[in-house]
């Protein structure tokens, strides 16, 4: 018997009409980005007179050579950079383990400790309350830990690794436990090497965390030293003197300054390693979300 495959006129449009509509809802999403990459090689004088276009009439690298000659760009990039990969890998570590104790069918006080993460969710101690820790009792005031340590660990991120350990049958413990493992020898080389695909997602959303975050600088970083990226855009934003900001005493830079352009060219470097970055944890970023999802 011979099946039929020919798709109805019908289906055909409704497919022609799924891919248009997906086709300009990822141009309107891309749109923001065109226009911040492609008008920071825009001179000074052509945004002033005609604003954001597709395509500039005169283009520039002033922009991006006030940046690279400066010394401040450099140093953002690195506390951004080091605040990123230590905090996104301690927090991992933190995170992962904590929620397989959640998840762990013979832990005691399991459920209390839910609770309680739960709880820290819906309530918190206030913005004065968290100061005080972290500025006063920690001492961590311009330093490099206050960007760090308050996101550790995330009550959210806990629960979506909980669900996936919940998936994974208890009989790989009791089989390593007979061989003789511990717990620890059960997590590490076990447990961990299978669950890539949520370590991978949870990882990304770490790294995100940490690389846009601006509101720890703000709270804790008074040294401009210590600045990462986003609070550098935030300064460029708002501040006046944007030249002793970025260049400092030693800039050599003596054209006009391209206030708009050297904005959108920090933006441009800002989110350029976390889009380099996506395409690597792809593929264990969807299978994570949805094996995560499969189990509360």
């Amino acid at each position: 018997m011979r099946v039929k495959t020919d798709r109805s006129l019908s289906e055909k449009v409704f497919i022609i009409f799924v891919y248009a509509f997906t086709g300009v809802f990822a141009l309107i999403c891309l749109l923001p980005f065109w226009l911040v990459l492609i008008n920071s090689f825009a001179t000074e004088i052509t945004m002033k007179q005609h604003g954001y276009q597709l395509i500039p009439k005169d283009f520039s690298l002033s922009a991006y050579q006030f940046l690279l000659e400066g010394r401040q760009v450099f140093s953002s990039y690195v506390v951004s950079t080091t605040v990123t990969v230590g905090g996104t890998v301690l927090a991992l570590l933190l995170t992962s383990m904590y929620a397989y104790v959640l998840a762990h069918p013979k832990v005691k006080y399991r459920n209390i400790l839910s609770f309680l993460t739960y709880f820290t969710m819906i309530f918190g101690a206030g913005l004065v309350g968290f100061y005080i820790l972290i500025a006063n009792w920690l001492g961590l005031k311009d330093s490099l830990w206050a960007l760090i340590l308050p996101y550790m660990l995330n009550p959210f991120f806990a629960f979506i690794m909980v669900s996936f350990f919940r998936t994974l049958p208890y009989e790989i413990n009791e089989a390593a436990t007979v061989d003789g493992a511990n717990d620890l020898t059960i997590f590490f080389k076990i447990i961990i090497p299978i669950s890539k695909p949520v370590i991978a997602t949870v990882g990304l959303f770490y790294a995100l965390q940490y690389w846009n975050d601006f509101f720890l600088a703000l709270l804790f970083i008074d040294n401009y030293k210590l600045h990462p990226l986003q609070m550098m855009i935030r300064q460029l934003i708002s501040s006046i003197n944007i030249s002793a900001y970025v260049g400092g005493s030693q800039t050599t830079y003596t054209q006009p300054l391209p206030t708009y352009g050297v904005q959108l060219a920090t933006v441009c470097l800002t989110i350029g390693p976390i889009i380099f970055l996506y395409p690597f944890i792809q593929r264990f970023f969807v299978k994570g979300i949805t094996i995560g999802a499969l189990k509360g």
